[in-house]
């Protein structure tokens, strides 16, 4: 068995050499293909695969099936294909299991799907080669935070959460960020979630003076309080994060309410990718367009690395690459630069970029 310190050593080598590859952009797509990712896996692969024909490259496809055994057997797959480059992975252990290998190889990873902080957050210690252009875990927590407080800073504006981890994390997160640019929530609250009403949470929020309220909670709430607080004249405006889009509620959601939120990609793609997509018969669904701009990224590192006669690990640390997306670079964890992240208003029975 080869030393840690031997691989690492050899692991990096291979991945700062320069590129072997300037006649021909060989690129992995690994993907679940089958199993019950499927449907998302496919997504992925029908961007990438789209993306790497209208760039010129040759791409290569390797079913994940989202398990460690099969992100293990993708690897091998792609690497005994000597791809440039990979797109791909949705889920953890997949990842995890494969990068190893890929480090030894020295072929990096771009991953539209993996958001695990931990995957970028070990690479000194790991020297996986893993680059990602999906939002991190913990970004969602930093834009409401980031979003809203300069927003609030001349509002009465409270906090509550409904004691779940998610919610937690992001009111404690946004309780913070105020805190250190000194500015005081009216009222901080941990509230009952799932009941019929939400008065009394109202009640409290009106007798402490809050014009504003950020909801560390789902969809189902936040209409549900938004819905008692215009019964009682309470003018309240709420904010949630991502969880108002993942939900219906048996409540409607009310007109004003504001989301922390990432963008649906097909309103942000440019008309060309747009129309490419349409002229090859794939809707925009899911992981389409966040695996066509990977590709594109992917393909264009690779190229850079064959002009400057240096390694694609190095023009994925380095350059700033145009994609469907619009531009993106990575930071030394090999995390995006660019903030995805907006805010949207509830408006006409659909979230609306506010400006």
């Amino acid at each position: 068995m080869r030393c840690l310190a031997c691989l690492l050593v050899s692991s990096f080598a291979a991945l700062t050499a320069p590129s072997a590859h300037a006649q021909e952009t060989s690129i992995g797509i690994a993907a679940p293909l089958s199993g019950n990712f499927s449907i998302l896996g496919n997504q992925l692969r029908d961007g990438a695969r789209l993306a790497a024909e209208a760039g010129g490259a040759t791409a290569i496809e390797a079913d994940t099936r989202c398990t460690a055994e099969g992100g293990e057997a993708a690897a091998r797959a792609l690497i005994g294909q000597n791809v440039t480059i990979v797109v791909g992975f949705l889920c953890t252990d997949a990842i995890e299991a494969a990068l190893p290998l890929f480090a030894e190889a020295g072929i990096p990873v771009v991953t539209p799907g993996v958001r695990t902080a931990t995957l970028t957050d070990q690479r000194e210690r790991t020297g996986w080669p893993v680059f990602r252009t999906a939002p991190r875990a913990d970004a969602e927590r930093d834009a409401v935070a980031d979003i809203l407080v300069p927003r609030w800073r001349e509002n009465f504006f409270a906090i509550v959460d409904d004691g779940t981890i998610y919610g937690r994390e992001l009111a404690e997160n946004m309780r913070a960020a105020a805190e250190l640019q000194e500015l005081n929530p009216v009222f901080i609250d941990t509230f009952r979630p799932q009941l019929d009403n939400q008065i009394g949470l109202a009640g409290r929020l009106r007798r402490a003076g809050a014009t504003h309220v950020f909801v560390g909670g789902d969809r189902s709430d936040i209409a549900i309080l938004a819905r008692d607080a215009r019964g009682m004249d309470y003018e309240l405006t709420i904010a949630g994060g991502e969880a108002l889009r993942a939900e219906n509620s048996s409540v409607p959601l009310a007109t004003g309410t504001l989301m922390v939120g990432l963008p649906h990609w097909a309103d942000i793609v440019s008309d060309d990718v747009r129309q490419t997509l349409q002229v090859a018969g794939i809707v925009p669904d899911g992981y389409v367009i966040p695996g066509y701009a990977a590709t594109e990224l992917a393909i264009a590192a690779a190229r850079q690395a064959d002009a400057e006669a240096g390694s694609v690990f190095d023009a994925l640390s380095s350059g700033t690459f145009g994609t469907a997306l619009g531009s993106l670079s990575f930071d030394a964890k090999g995390d995006l630069n660019e903030q995805f992240y907006r805010l949207f208003r509830f408006e006409d029975q659909t979230f609306q970029e506010v400006e």
